[in-house]
């Protein structure tokens, strides 16, 4: 397990930075969450680009009457316990807080986003002003070893038309947290929230795939990647699918998000590399996460 501090270099929307690598994959039992007001974002001291953010999201929402201000977790930062050279079992911790989706548009999305940010060498400092909503994706892998890929709609907020892989974000909402007025009953929080990490990316395969749960494994955790346009995070996962890959398009005809994607793709390793560059970089990173992920499995001679 490592963290990853280089920025790597390609198209600017396709830059991404790895903050956190765990190709062994960890479990529910190896990542925990701190949920608490503490980890939510701090209003920038220019009043007038804190001003823009409303103006911002009432620019978007005009005429668009499908936008929604739904909560989302904010990633502050994490911790990590356990690396190589040890017996001791990795471990992560995710500091969470609050954040909602209004104020994402109007900060890691805004035309002025880079304003938002501080000049830190500490990473927690520097994106202290942005919404930094918590993302997910996961890299699903079917039982002849095809990746599932989509092509995003023209019509979606980020990055339309553009090969993305199955994801959307971990939601407050599915854990009853609206607020942070529940943080008396901390500890059982914050294993609700730890399990809605998991609980979450399998609901947004189901979602934007039709692939029923039943067929998918036990998601593992590999990593944070972050596109450095927007520092926009997403934590990725890896998943075995029980289908071959024929069967996936007639399961995507029906699945309930496919309005968010226009066409899904099986592919190669090798067709993946060729379809990475035209990934958002959080994406393009989470395929960099199982590279590694596929290096170590080779390195120690073990499947996933």
């Amino acid at each position: 397990m490592a963290k990853v501090a280089e920025v790597v270099m390609m198209p600017e929307g396709s830059r991404y930075q790895l903050l956190l690598s765990c190709p062994s994959g960890l479990s529910l039992s190896q990542l925990s969450v701190d949920f608490s007001k503490s980890h939510d974002r701090i209003q920038h001291p220019d009043h007038d680009l804190e001003d823009s953010i409303a103006q911002a999201w009432e620019q978007r929402t005009q005429g668009n009457s499908s936008l929604f201000n739904g909560q989302k977790f904010r990633f502050g930062s994490l911790c990590l316990d356990g690396d190589g050279g040890t017996n001791e079992v990795p471990h992560v911790c995710l500091r969470l807080g609050l954040t909602d989706y209004r104020t994402f548009v109007g900060t890691n999305l805004s035309s002025q986003w880079d304003k938002f940010l501080v000049t830190s060498q500490d990473d927690c400092v520097r994106c202290r002003h942005t919404s930094s909503p918590l993302g997910n994706a996961a890299v699903v892998e079917t039982s002849d070893h095809k990746i599932i890929v989509l092509r995003r709609s023209d019509n979606v907020g980020e990055f339309p038309g553009h090969y993305v892989f199955p994801g959307g974000h971990p939601e407050p909402m599915s854990v009853g947290i609206d607020s942070h007025q529940l943080e008396n009953d901390g500890e059982v929080l914050n294993k609700k929230v730890s399990q809605e990490m998991f609980d979450s990316i399998t609901r947004e395969v189901v979602e934007e795939t039709g692939i029923p749960a039943s067929s998918l494994s036990t998601p593992l955790f590999i990593g944070i990647s972050r596109r450095e346009l927007n520092v926009r995070p997403a934590m990725f996962f890896f998943i075995k699918c029980s289908h071959h890959s024929d069967d996936i398009p007639r399961l995507y005809s029906s699945a309930e998000d496919g309005f968010e994607s226009t066409q899904l793709h099986t592919v190669s390793l090798e067709e993946l590399k060729t379809m990475a560059s035209r990934m958002p970089g959080c994406h393009h990173g989470g395929f960099a996460l199982y590279q590694l992920m596929l290096q170590r499995l080779e390195s120690t001679n073990e499947t996933p």
